[in-house]
């Protein structure tokens, strides 16, 4: 009886085996689904690396990293990320190595300092999908016609960028920073400020169309108002972080009347706020909602220091476009692309990749969330526009404010 029974038993678990092995014929792609991917999403690896920073800076590398992290926590996929040894080139790309060679298959990558990166490594790693938040064209074409030896021009029409750079396996998203730029300008003037200062970092394209659409913004609310004595000070830091001859020039700009500087450029905005606390002044954050980073920074007890920032959509950017790309399946929709993001609503503002926040921003009776919201139907409808045109000077864009350019700081 007991042989009986253990041969029964050994049967049965054959049979087991037989059905467990089954696992080797996949299920079928739904029906109009077999043109995407169906690679499982335990096959995917993301890592993120950061471009200069770390993942505590309250700006591109955090809002990047926080996302992923978010993703990848709410789908079940390996994540990590890397922090280059330094800001070149070369330590970017040993990172994206280091990744590979770690096994991630996605990696994600924050800023326009990645573009050197994206031009030696992405044809090394073709089945690497790589995906670049706010690497444009411009700063692509740059890298890849240095990488082979020429001077680039800057005007990417004489360039064949095919022949340059290879986004086979590259994806970007860059964004209409004028647009939010140009909401912060028509926020600060419509609150009643009408002493305001443009503190850049580098005189990099973002940077640019974020002063150049927040001198428009300014000009057309004050038009509206009709006033004729809006005054802006206009300069470039020429670095990407804050030190004391920065301050000083800030310094100089609040005790003679500024009102309120709109800080934008990673770190630079804490010689704004070194500056603005000595005489209760204002700033304007820049890339996300910076308030609580201003007001840990400046130390204050609330964050009214922060008037509102001209947001970028990075964290939506990198969550929708993993969920796209892993989940979904859809890399073929996004490979090989630089994709402008900017309005997709004109009704609902905290739907767009680029807006003001609507919950720190201080609001009031001159300039109210219904207000905004007007002014971003207008913007979404094409009955008020705003030039990004960057080969122009931040003056040429003003017919009722004056714009008082002062070059650069540094550099």
């Amino acid at each position: 009886m007991k042989k009986f029974l253990a041969l029964i038993l050994a049967l049965v678990m054959a049979l087991a085996l037989v059905a467990c092995g089954g696992k080797s014929n996949p299920t079928p792609a739904p029906s109009g689904e077999g043109d995407k991917e169906t690679t499982p999403t335990e096959e995917y690896k993301v890592a993120m690396v950061t471009d200069y920073g770390d993942i505590t800076d309250q700006s591109f590398n955090q809002t990047t990293y926080e996302a992923c992290k978010a993703f990848c926590d709410d789908n079940t996929v390996d994540f990590t990320y890397y922090k280059p040894a330094g800001d070149t080139t070369a330590d970017r790309v040993a990172m994206i190595e280091k990744a590979v060679d770690d096994g991630y298959n996605v990696i994600v990558m924050p800023g326009f300092a990645f573009a050197g990166a994206i031009v030696e490594a992405a044809p090394q790693f073709p089945d690497v999908k790589f995906i670049a938040l706010d690497v444009a064209e411009g700063d692509l074409l740059a890298e890849g016609v240095a990488a082979a030896g020429e001077t680039y021009d800057y005007n990417p029409a004489n360039w064949d960028f095919d022949k340059y750079v290879d986004l086979t396996n590259v994806y970007c998203a860059v964004y209409q920073e004028e647009l939010c730029g140009y909401m912060a300008g028509y926020a600060a003037v419509s609150l009643g400020y009408k002493n305001l200062g443009f503190l850049g970092g580098m005189a990099v394209p973002a940077v640019q169309r974020y002063g150049y659409g927040f001198v428009q913004g300014a000009d057309a609310a004050a038009a509206k108002l009709g006033l004729t004595d809006v005054k802006i000070n206009y300069v470039y830091g020429g670095q990407f972080f804050g030190d004391a001859d920065i301050t000083a020039a800030m310094d100089t700009w609040y005790s003679n009347g500024t009102e309120i500087v709109f800080a934008c450029g990673g770190g630079i905005f804490t010689s704004a706020v070194d500056a603005a606390k000595k005489v209760d002044g204002k700033v304007i954050g820049v890339d996300v909602d910076q308030a609580g980073v201003i007001q840990g920074y400046a130390g204050a007890e609330d964050t009214s220091m922060t008037v509102t920032s001209a947001m970028k959509g990075l964290y939506p950017t990198t969550y929708d476009t993993l969920t796209d790309v892993i989940v979904n399946g859809n890399w073929a929709n996004y490979a090989g692309k630089v994709a402008t993001l900017g309005l997709v609503s004109g009704t609902d503002p905290e739907a767009n990749y680029v807006q003001i926040p609507m919950e720190s921003t201080q609001w009031a009776d001159s300039f109210t969330q219904d207000n905004y919201k007007e002014l971003v139907a207008g913007m979404f409808a094409g009955t008020i526009t705003v030039s990004n045109d960057i080969s122009k000077a931040a003056a040429d864009f003003a017919t009722v404010v004056t714009v008082n350019d002062q070059g650069q700081i540094k550099g």
